[in-house]
């Protein structure tokens, strides 16, 4: 099911807390991220995000680069995308700053979801759900009759939101994350017309 590109490294969702869940609890005078598509130039910044909430396994630069060589072009398999914040001209540091991140890959109408992550001071404003929001019409792009995912069996947040989007428990995968001996919940959502799909406004 899983077409990553080292069988070691697979971090198909963050520890616990790291993907938001449908809290509000972010000042609202927080700046507003924008998610684009990710390029080349964007894999050092998403490395130093990565390696934040990753530190045990986190992705190498070759991982990136393998996938992104499958995000464009006329058989594009991949999809992936970073948060940039949006924050007005002449605020200072935090312009630019890439605050989240996702990928999907397709293979013959299934959909898996790479990974998706938030920075730490973005928890709880609803960029995981929109990361996932237009994850998941990548998956509708490359016509996934099937969303796949895993996520930790300790990570009940993210498990909750995933939820909200309609997928499903469908098994476990034994210490599938190392160092560490973690099992994997593996959860399914299955294609759904845009009608079904949870509204993420508010989140």
């Amino acid at each position: 099911m899983s077409s990553r590109p080292s069988p070691d490294h697979q971090t198909s969702a963050p520890p616990p807390d790291a993907v938001p869940g449908d809290s509000q609890r972010g000042d609202a005078a927080r700046p507003g991220a924008v998610l684009r598509e990710m390029r080349w130039w964007d894999i050092a910044p998403v490395l130093e995000l990565e390696r934040e909430l990753f530190p045990e396994d986190a992705w190498s630069p070759g991982m990136f680069w393998s996938e992104l060589a499958h995000a464009r072009g006329p058989y594009a398999t991949r999809r992936y995308l970073v948060a940039e914040l949006e924050v007005p001209p002449r605020s200072g540091a935090d312009e630019g700053r890439l605050v989240g991140y996702g990928g999907l890959a397709a293979v013959d109408g299934t959909g898996d979801i790479q990974t998706i992550a938030t920075a730490r001071d973005q928890w709880g404003t609803g960029l995981g759900a929109r990361l996932l929001t237009e994850l998941l019409g990548a998956a509708t792009d490359f016509e996934c009759h099937e969303v796949l995912l895993e996520v930790r069996v300790d990570n009940l947040r993210a498990q909750r939101l995933y939820e909200r989007f309609g997928f499903e428990p469908i098994g476990f995968r034994r210490g599938y994350y190392q160092p560490g001996n973690v099992d994997a919940l593996v959860m399914r959502r299955t294609t759904q017309t845009s009608s079904e799909a949870p509204s993420v406004q508010g989140t």
